[in-house]
């Protein structure tokens, strides 16, 4: 699924995401090769999910779905994200609210949203400062 690029803010989509080159990148749920290309084109790295990984993008389509960001967590150094994709507008099943209960469940916080795509919202959770060992 490619799915066409927001440009409501005017910004790449990557630096809204706070994708740089180096980064430990994973996809879970997420076939888009446009976001792949761009991805590698940024000279992030494309992995596996595997410890260590600086940041993980995961496409939820029901709230059942959030369930599996507990296992994900475990994926993500302390200062690493999971990025929660989810569709948006008319075709809505997931709401913000049901990623931010998520994600405090498995002792994470939400601290950004971004417009992936014309369907696609974007919220980034992180490990609390309190709680990162580095």
């Amino acid at each position: 699924m490619t799915a066409a690029r927001d440009t409501g803010s005017g910004r790449p989509l990557l630096d809204k995401l706070g994708v740089r080159a180096g980064m430990r990148v994973a996809l879970v749920a997420v076939e888009d090769p446009a976001f792949e290309a761009q991805l590698t084109d940024r000279g992030a790295v494309l992995a596996g999910p595997a410890p260590g990984l600086d940041m993980l993008f995961y496409r939820v389509d029901q709230p059942a779905d959030l369930r599996r960001i507990g296992e994900l967590r475990e994926l993500i150094h302390d200062a690493g994200a999971i990025w929660v994709l989810r569709t948006k507008g008319a075709g809505l099943t997931v709401r913000e609210v049901d990623v931010i209960e998520a994600g405090r469940v498995f002792d994470l916080v939400d601290n950004k949203i971004a417009s992936f795509s014309d369907t696609l919202a974007a919220m980034r959770l992180v490990v609390p400062l309190n709680q990162r060992r580095n």
